[in-house]
């Protein structure tokens, strides 16, 4: 009695606390996932697809919210404010990796704002020129663009995006002087490859495959440094005279940094479990995805890595947005 008496009051005391009640396991709760661009994309289709393949197996649901706007900077935001307790995550892209150096005014930092949890596919892009112009290969596109300089426009959907910069490190790496036409989306500016207003682009293979397949528009190489699967004849921009170009879309999961190392570990080894179903392979195949799991200590590296490169990019191209 005098004992119970004696620690009732001793909690009591000022400066004095119970002791800590242990924590809930995660996650205890549903995991926002954050896509920063609309619905019915590349980027959206896939975060679905790990998400829900992810879902049964943390018991909670994770679910995707689209937050479009400023090239991703308005979901990026979201997931760079958040507090890190591994409960609102990010898709993130080259888009976010290019951002960092190319807006003068970004109310966060990709790099240092955000941790990496796990690359989930990379998905090549592909330099096809409409069939008019007279070149089948890398170098004679080469040879015909500095044969005529300034006079061959290349598409992109839109100043800044992955595809006028992978247009613009081609510029940079040959030498060669050809005019970027921007247009609002790569829709549009497949209409205008498509239509001649443009002659050359450097587009996401999927969104170009049905036109390549139907000779409209003709493939002349494959952007990332080995060659794509689905397409084996097809060379690489790299192995056709241009070595060290490498630009391709992908897509990874990050998280708000300073999140506990234990919530990054589990949600990195999901993320591996399901891109290496038999059933999700199939499907990335189908949209032109490479899986492409790791641990978040070379996603890390690869990210570092993406913003070195694009930001050499970047400045050679003068394109700055504030």
């Amino acid at each position: 009695m005098i004992r119970s008496i004696f620690c009732v009051f001793v909690l009591m005391l000022p400066g004095l606390a119970a002791p800590p009640v242990l924590a809930q396991a995660w996650p205890a709760k549903p995991i926002r996932y954050v896509v920063p661009f609309p619905p019915a994309g590349a980027t959206d289709i896939l975060a679905r697809w790990v998400a829900e393949k992810i879902s049964p197996a943390l018991g909670q649901q994770v679910v995707v919210e689209n937050r479009a706007g400023a090239a991703g900077g308005v979901g990026t935001e979201i997931v760079a404010k958040s507090a890190p307790e591994g409960y609102t995550i990010l898709m993130a892209t080259a888009a976010q990796a290019i951002s960092e150096t190319l807006y003068t005014r970004q109310p966060f930092s990709f790099a240092r704002d955000l941790a990496p949890v796990g690359l989930v596919a990379r998905v090549p892009n592909v330099m096809e020129v409409h069939p008019s112009l007279p070149v089948r290969t890398v170098k004679e596109f080469i040879a015909l663009a500095k044969s005529r300089p300034g006079e061959i426009n290349f598409a992109s959907s839109g100043a800044g995006t992955t595809l006028h910069m992978s247009g613009e490190m081609f510029k940079l790496m040959t030498g060669v002087n050809i005019v970027h036409v921007p247009y609002k989306g790569s829709a549009p500016a497949l209409t205008g490859i498509l239509s001649g207003e443009a002659s050359v682009m450097w587009d996401n293979l999927p969104a170009s495959m049905p036109y390549l397949k139907s000779g409209r528009l003709r493939a002349i190489a494959i952007t990332t440094l080995t060659r794509y699967p689905g397409l084996p004849d097809l060379p690489t921009i790299a192995e056709s005279g241009v070595p060290g170009y490498d630009s391709s879309a992908w897509f990874a999961v990050v998280a708000p940094a300073g999140t506990p190392a234990a919530i990054v570990t589990r949600l990195n080894a999901e993320i591996n479990r399901a891109v290496n179903l038999p059933d999700m392979r199939e499907r990335f195949a189908q949209q032109g995805a490479i899986p492409a799991p790791g641990t978040p200590e070379e996603l890390g590296a690869f990210i570092r890595a993406e913003i070195a490169k694009w930001a050499k990019v970047v400045k050679a191209s003068g394109a700055r947005v504030d």
